[in-house]
């Protein structure tokens, strides 16, 4: 994650890790949407895999707890011994995510933990890697209905009007579980007919939609295309209403994307149609 910079914050947050640090990220995140009405510069620090890497993290630490006038928050995943020591030596709130946990499963299962850098991106994952690799492609072959081969192989097949989400929720199935999604829209021209498309009908229990509020869809709509038909408020309003009622007479199972984030549609659409991701 860059740096943020451009104030005035109320505190810095730093993720380190000795790997990507996204597993630092995703946590202090999950922790920090508890509290409200904060403005924090976050700054993620990935590869922090020797002293001096780790020197000039404290240093770092110390510039923006100066600057800020308070100490910063520091999420670690760091797992060598000397460089976590280095880090948590610094001036700052420290949060040790990996020995909060570490100790009490070794005594759970009467065992000493590895202590191994990266141990969570070995080569044991490859296999998991090839599906994603492939689950990605197979969403980008297959997005926006672009191709209708191979649609026997996927896992989910998204419906719903232009620019409701369809393409990034794809994408983050695909990415983050694996899963083979394409997604297809619904246009004028199926409303008119009053049906789905013809070749969608024996993937049905496939099918999963989604939808938003037309008043969102007219702003997303408008930084696309502005001022045009297509971005009007009258015609998101009749597409959405469509496809609603397309949907509901369908029985295809669907969802709202106007307040939730990705994670959240991709959760539902996997509890939905009990896939595995």
């Amino acid at each position: 994650m860059p740096d943020r910079s451009g104030g005035p914050y109320d505190r810095t947050v730093f993720y380190v890790s000795d790997g990507t640090g996204i597993t630092a990220e995703t946590f202090g995140h999950s922790l920090l949407t508890q509290f409200e009405n904060l403005n924090l510069r976050e700054i993620r620090l990935p590869f922090v895999d020797t002293e001096d890497k780790a020197h000039d993290v404290v240093r770092r630490i110390a510039a923006h707890g100066q600057a800020d006038g308070r100490r910063p928050i520091v999420f670690s995943t760091l797992v060598p011994p000397r460089i976590n020591e280095i880090v948590s030596g610094a001036d700052a709130r420290f949060f040790d995510l990996f020995s909060a946990f570490v100790a009490p499963l070794e005594q759970e299962f009467g065992m000493r933990s590895t202590h191994t850098v990266g141990r969570s991106h070995t080569a044991a994952d490859t296999a998991q890697y090839k599906r994603r690799i492939e689950a990605i492609n197979f969403s980008l072959a297959h997005d926006d209905g672009q191709s209708h081969k191979g649609l026997v192989n996927a896992d989910v097949i998204l419906v719903g009007v232009s620019r409701v989400g369809k393409t990034p929720t794809s994408l983050y199935l695909a990415m983050q579980h694996g899963i083979k999604a394409a997604n297809y829209p619904l246009i004028p021209e199926d409303f008119e007919r009053g049906r789905l498309p013809d070749m969608l009908y024996q993937f049905k229990h496939k099918l999963f939609g989604l939808s938003i509020t037309p008043e969102r869809l007219a702003e997303v709509r408008n930084e696309r295309r502005p001022n045009s038909r297509y971005a009007s408020l009258e015609n998101c309003r009749a597409e959405v209403a469509q496809a609603e009622e397309m949907m509901r007479r369908e029985g295809i199972s669907w969802l709202s994307t106007t307040t939730k984030s990705i994670e959240e549609i991709a959760t539902t659409v996997l509890q939905v149609l009990d896939l595995r991701g």
